[in-house]
């Protein structure tokens, strides 16, 4: 089942709106997915300040202050840390690079799973009703120029914050997948020969860890896109994110359902119709349903 929702704001004057309407397209799907869900945005002040690094995680029981804190302690002294408090999922930042702050998020707290990371880009998920997820992050003030939702209902593993979606695992990406990969198990096995390492046993993020490897070596999103459709077996709708792209591709049969509106000021994706129904403009947009795997690319 599960839901997916994607803005991307061609429009600077729609930035203050994106929480706004981001949360307005997610309650529309909730439905579809109502054991998880999680958020990525892109651009808000408060949750990913400009010119410092984010690091998204899920603390382990510790409070956005006690991780501010103990990475704090775990960099070199005088540097500014600061956090964001979304509830289930903790963002810090600091005025460094990513593996440096990754890696003082590992020392300082070695049981908590990174979600995310690099400018501009808040991952912000976990366990519970969509709904009740957004209130606690207050999704509905967020700015920026672009977010990406999920709802989950659990398939192919357990329902845990790690599982839910986006699954955010190279600079500034992220992932949200409607369906199932049948191969997972095998593409999985070949990664971690590669020496990629796995945060949960979700076939999602096999297809995250896939595009940013790809991404990785070279590949720009559209390519490594058509490879995913190369290599994986099953029924899907993917949207793919970077702090730049906001892509969209479904599998050969086009059986899990997408829907895509475009307007000067803003493109859109979501699993039903009635999730774009109230975006501004909607009635003069370009509607139409993605073509199975064909891949489809905007650009800021």
């Amino acid at each position: 089942m599960c839901g997916i929702v994607g803005l991307h704001l061609r429009e600077p004057a729609l930035h203050p709106r994106l929480g706004e309407l981001l949360t307005g397209m997610l309650s529309q799907v909730c439905e579809r997915g109502p054991d998880s869900a999680g958020v990525a945005v892109y651009g808000d002040p408060r949750m990913s300040p400009p010119e410092l690094m984010s690091v998204s995680l899920l603390p382990q029981g510790r409070s956005a202050e006690q991780v501010t804190e103990a990475v704090a302690a775990a960099l070199p002294a005088g540097t500014a840390v600061t956090s964001f408090d979304g509830g289930q999922t903790v963002v810090v930042h600091a005025a460094t690079d990513a593996d440096a702050l990754r890696g003082a998020v590992r020392i300082a707290l070695p049981a908590a799973v990174v979600v995310g990371y690099g400018e501009d880009i808040a991952v912000l998920k976990g366990v519970g009703h969509p709904r009740v997820l957004a209130e606690e992050i207050g999704l509905v003030a967020a700015q920026g120029w672009q977010g990406v939702a999920h709802t989950r209902m659990a398939t192919e593993s357990a329902v845990t914050p790690e599982g839910s979606h986006p699954f955010s695992v190279g600079p500034g990406q992220c992932l949200v997948h409607n369906g199932s990969f049948a191969n997972h198990a095998t593409i999985r096995r070949e990664l971690r020969a590669d020496g990629v390492e796995f945060d949960s046993d979700n076939d999602s993020e096999v297809g995250a860890r896939f595009v940013a490897q790809q991404l990785a070596q070279g590949a720009d999103l559209e390519k490594a896109l058509r490879l995913l459709c190369e290599r994986f077996d099953g029924f899907y709708t993917l949207l793919v994110s970077t702090r730049d792209s906001f892509a969209v591709v479904r599998d050969a049969i086009a059986c899990k359902p997408a829907i895509v509106a475009e307007t000067p000021q803003w493109v859109a994706m979501a699993s039903e119709y009635r999730a774009l129904a109230g975006l501004p403009g909607v009635e003069t947009a370009r509607i139409f349903e993605p073509e199975p795997e064909q891949v489809y690319v905007w650009r800021r």
